[in-house]
């Protein structure tokens, strides 16, 4: 049976798809979605999908789609998103968004990607390994206090300070090129087990955050997102951790309902900036059967806001 994204079922009806729409897929990953999307097209509707991993672009499953004539894929991170729509003359015509966050299964399957503290390989942790520091590169040099406050914020991890001091003293002597070379020196350096959860699950989130700015990219593709879309086009968002959901959240509610300058007072009608979101339900969450064949799913949240 073919493996189907997380909530797949919920983002293809909270896309509200119409046959003659314009849609972007921001996360092409195998194509699952993008296969959805297609499949409830009609003959004059549209896909653009992109991604930054140069694998998923030119992977089996993204070639096989490339023969749709309706269907478009670019390498592209999300901060690229407005200037790829610009030049194919589609901003403020976008039907719907679809952003599917966070590291995907082949980039977690594959052990040379450097993803997973479970797999030995060679410590990359890049979505697009064609560009900028890898993990590895960037652990030898990161400032010691730098990397407390990264392994603090992005994973939550209260160890933060124990852990830093494990990998710059070991740096001293010993290059940390392997992923089970990171995970061990993290378990070691860690007094308390967490039920269930490997000790180097927060350090290696937070890392990874960090080495592919996935929190800026975020921001700055909800921002454009307003932008591009038409009125009554949709973003939906699926996040798999607090951090992502906390700003898809903040981002809804800021630019949803009137805003306004609390320096100019008292406000007149003139001076309240409406918002150009309108949030379409509450949070959605897998449903049972889901998660039982796909435990992935349990974290997974889905926010959906619509272009007014």
């Amino acid at each position: 049976m073919e493996h189907l994204p997380v909530m797949y079922a919920e983002s293809l009806q909270q896309l509200a798809i119409k046959e003659d729409g314009i849609y972007l897929d921001c996360t092409f990953g195998r194509g699952g979605h993008s296969r959805g999307i297609l499949g409830l097209l009609g003959q004059e509707g549209q896909l653009l999908a992109i991604d930054r991993d140069f694998d998923a672009v030119n992977s089996d499953y993204a070639k096989a789609l490339l023969e749709d004539r309706r269907f478009t894929l670019a390498h592209s991170c999300f901060s690229q998103l407005e200037n790829l729509l610009e030049q194919r003359g589609l901003v403020g015509r976008i039907d719907g968004i679809l952003m599917d966050l966070g590291v995907s299964s082949p980039q977690l399957d594959n052990a040379d990607r450097g993803f997973s503290f479970l797999r030995d390989g060679p410590l990359d942790m890049r979505m697009d390994s064609t560009s900028g520091l890898s993990a590895e590169q960037w652990l030898a040099s990161v400032d010691e206090k730098v990397l407390v406050d990264i392994l603090f914020e992005y994973g939550e991890e209260k160890f933060a300070r124990r852990i830093a001091k494990a990998i710059v003293d070991t740096r001293v002597d010993t290059p940390i090129t392997t992923t089970t070379q990171l995970a061990k020196l993290i378990e070691d350096a860690v007094p308390i087990r967490e039920k269930h959860k490997h000790p180097a699950t927060r350090s290696f989130q937070a890392i990874r955050i960090e080495i592919n700015k996935e929190l800026d990219e975020l921001k700055n593709v909800l921002e454009q997102s307003a932008r591009v879309l038409s009125p009554g086009g949709r973003l939906v968002a699926i996040s798999f951790h607090s951090l992502e959901d906390r700003i898809v959240k903040r981002f809804i509610r800021n630019e949803s309902g009137a805003k306004y300058n609390p320096g100019k007072l008292p406000i007149k009608e003139i001076d309240i900036a409406k918002g150009v979101l309108k949030k379409v339900s509450k949070a959605l969450k897998a449903g049972v059967e889901e998660v039982k064949q796909n435990p992935r799913a349990r974290s997974a949240v889905m926010r959906v806001a619509e272009k007014v």
